[in-house]
């Protein structure tokens, strides 16, 4: 395709009427957005709202005055209508690693709950080997603290270990490393028929790929809002039960916010109903509100076709720049599938030793991308400010930044503490 073939793609696209909402820097080729989403042009002001009048002049009032206390609730209503489940289901909480620890610790309980004869018969907590580290350090601690196995396997090998040991399987639905995506239906049916209970991570889906948490038959889930909810970084996280194992078990942060009245100042604690007792302690007032203002951009795509058409756009995006590069830029390895099926929102591509100095020297370009240990380049696309133009150019660019050699330059070699 040449370059006036994407400026048409992007003259016809009819979500392109979304990236208005966003501050896009001039020149900038933003493909980062599966780290760091970009901000709305609605938060600052609402942020300064809350800042200067709702803690300003309302003070301890805008508890109620303002709905301080309902944000929790308010938020996880939006965000269960990107994620497929039912309003007051999902809340949103503390950071995705605390969600963690909250669900697989409550998924625990109710398999020794079911034990027979006093010890657990299942014994695995089951994950891919590849899955986003804070996942697996919070499992392990978990697994040490309660007496379970971590086992990691490779993505392919992990239907097979659906077993009468295993007791939770817990998984990313889309890859942070490689970009693919799990069947969340077809492992979690696998995962019932054997009596496993599933946990899904949905970091890299929410907002990005279309999800269907009560249709596909998960049990928790959680993720974070500072990717593609684009509510800014740092931003709260949000979890789910599926309503029949809500509230079968206490949570293990046993919170005043997650009491079942927290005004009450009971001494002993007593859970809220459903969803409501994985809260913990109080939200965070300013980053829900910038998160209020993220997740209002990515609703604003429901009069456009809603998750699928956002999905069918990431898709012929990420196909585009992954077919570019490929013919462009020798020494670059695909690691993303290019099966739609199988691919989230992003493309990644390895190089053996120098890919960390050529995502630098493209970043120095204005093409923003970032880089994942030992060898990965990431580049996400999100479809509500991504155009065709931007992965036509920046696949270019990367090509420009290997054939001139300019990524050899001493600057591009010296890490920095983020990457």
């Amino acid at each position: 395709m040449t370059r006036d073939d994407v400026l048409g793609l992007d003259a016809a696209d009819p979500l392109a009427v979304l990236r208005e909402q966003f501050v896009i820097p001039p020149g900038l080729i933003y493909l980062d957005g599966n780290s760091l989403g970009v901000l709305p042009r609605t938060t600052a002001a609402r942020v300064q709202q809350v800042v200067q009048e709702e803690w300003g002049v309302g003070l301890i009032r805008s508890w109620n005055s303002a709905g301080w206390i309902d944000l929790p609730q308010r938020l996880g209503d939006k965000i269960a209508q990107l994620v497929g489940v039912g309003p007051g289901e999902l809340v949103v909480a503390d950071s995705t690693s605390v969600n963690v620890f909250k669900v697989l610790s409550a998924a625990l309980a109710m398999v020794r709950a079911n034990a027979v004869g006093g010890a657990p018969q299942r014994s695995v907590i089951l994950s891919e080997r590849s899955n986003f580290p804070t996942d697996l350090y919070i499992a392990q601690a978990v697994a040490q603290q309660q007496g379970f196995e971590l086992v990691l396997a490779e993505a392919d090998d992990i239907p097979s270990l659906l077993n009468d040991r295993t007791a939770v399987l817990m998984l990313t639905h889309v890859n942070y490393r490689t970009g693919r995506m799990f069947d969340m239906a077809a492992l979690s049916q696998a995962a019932h028929a054997a009596g496993v209970l599933t946990i899904w991570d949905l970091a890299h889906s929410a907002g990005a790929v279309p999800v269907a948490l009560t249709a596909d038959g998960a049990d928790f889930a959680v993720g974070c809002g500072y990717k593609y909810l684009n509510g800014g970084p740092g931003a709260p996280a949000f979890v789910w039960a599926h309503p029949q194992h809500a509230e079968r078990f206490w949570q293990p942060l046993a919170g005043w916010m997650g009491h079942a009245a927290p005004f009450e100042f009971t001494p002993d604690y007593r859970p809220a109903a459903g969803i409501a007792r994985y809260l913990c302690g109080t939200p965070p007032v300013l980053s829900m509100a910038a998160l209020d203002c993220g997740l209002d951009t990515v609703l604003a795509a429901g009069p456009l076709g809603g998750m699928p058409a956002l999905r069918a756009k990431s898709l012929a995006l990420s196909r585009l720049f992954a077919k570019q590069v490929m013919v462009t830029c020798p020494g670059l390895r695909l690691v993303s599938p290019m099966d739609d099926a199988l691919r989230g929102s992003q493309v990644c591509f390895s190089h053996p030793s120098n890919g960390y100095a050529l995502m630098q020297a493209l970043i120095a370009r204005g093409v923003i991308g970032d880089f994942r240990a030992p060898d990965i380049l990431r580049f996400g696309f999100t479809p509500l400010y991504v155009r065709f133009v931007d992965a036509w150019d920046a696949a270019q660019h990367l090509a420009q930044v290997i054939s001139s050699g300019e990524w050899q330059r001493p600057e591009f070699n010296q890490r920095q503490a983020v990457t």
